[in-house]
């Protein structure tokens, strides 16, 4: 067992004192957690601070935050060039991927700077900050009583367009997946709450979404993390065959529900605007398989063309082709 050593003070009479040092045997995972607790304790102090401050100097924090992290994340920035060099090849110059992966790193602490904003924003500031484009999508689906499986990915402003939906449309039920930090988890889901949503941890998840899509209820998943052979159908994706989740396909098929396929952009982050598609509709054939798997592309086709339509939005520095291809990011 692993220990520290603690310097204890004693008083012999009044006058005089002296330290003894005693030996506690302690556990580590304790001391873990007592510097867990510190660190959550600073982080929301940082947090109060961060939002004293003019809205412009608190996003400047983030972004030089992401200036820093690019090039001392080697790790990262590698994926980010291995994922483009993999999906273009030679089609767009050295230049324009280290522009995109660098903007990758500054999108993700946007989205972070979201999360801790949406914590202190009204409903009015969300409305006025975000526009939304084809609600009628939407409309159109409540209108036939069918319940709404939204699917959408990590581009742009991903947690200011989950916030929108919850505020503006309906309460929609998302997916994560869970923290070693319960601390920060819970700050995360807090954040994606103050709206109006709900969070639904990934292991075990098919059985209270079949529950939500038969009450009328919405729910929102993501179609662009890398899973396995197990967990997800072959689709071409940025012309790679890779594995997604067929379970949007596969609800809305059993239970009649609207797959409405959504994300959101900004010409200067600071005005959005949230974009519904219209309806991916599965079909009901004898061969229910190829019903799946013929919807599960076409989700993934909206996907493809609104990366390579814009491509620095996305979120390029994750494995997403680890399952398929491992051998790329083992140079």
């Amino acid at each position: 067992m692993p220990f520290i050593i603690k310097p204890q003070l004693y008083q012999r009479d009044n006058n005089n004192w002296f330290y003894t040092l005693s030996f506690d045997i302690i556990n580590l995972q304790t001391i873990g957690s007592y510097l867990t607790i510190m660190g959550f304790k600073l982080f929301l102090l940082l947090e109060k601070i961060l939002m004293l401050l003019p809205k412009k100097m608190r996003k400047n924090f983030f972004t030089s935050l992401a200036h820093i992290a690019y090039y001392a994340s080697s790790r990262y920035r590698n994926i980010g060039f291995i994922n483009l060099d993999f999906v273009y090849k030679d089609s767009i110059s050295k230049e324009e991927k280290k522009n995109i992966i660098k903007y990758s790193f500054r999108n993700l602490l946007l989205n972070f700077l979201h999360l801790m904003e949406l914590r202190h924003m009204s409903k009015e500031e969300l409305e006025r900050k975000v526009t939304i484009k084809n609600i009628e999508a939407v409309q159109k689906a409540h209108k036939e009583g069918k319940a709404i499986i939204y699917i959408t990915s990590h581009y742009c402003a991903w947690e200011l367009g989950a916030s929108v939906i919850g505020n503006s449309v309906e309460s929609v039920y998302a997916i994560f997946k869970k923290m070693k930090n319960l601390d920060y988890q819970n700050w995360v889901l807090e954040s994606r709450s103050k709206f109006g949503n709900n969070s639904l941890e990934k292991s075990n998840v098919i059985k209270p979404l079949i529950k939500i899509v038969k009450n009328q209820q919405a729910c929102g998943i993501l179609i662009d993390t890398a899973i396995n052979k197990r967990e997800g159908i072959e689709v071409d994706f940025l012309g790679k065959k890779v594995h997604q989740t067929a379970t949007p396909a596969y609800l809305a098929r059993k239970y009649n529900a609207a797959i409405i396929p959504v994300s959101i952009k900004t010409d200067d982050e600071e005005n959005y605007t949230l974009i519904f598609f219209d309806e991916i509709e599965v079909q009901k054939s004898d061969d229910e398989k190829e019903d799946i798997r013929v919807a599960t592309q076409l989700q993934t086709d909206w996907l493809s063309k609104l990366i390579l339509d814009e491509p620095k939005f996305w979120f390029w520095i994750h494995r997403r082709f680890k399952s398929s291809y491992p051998q790329i990011y083992k140079k």
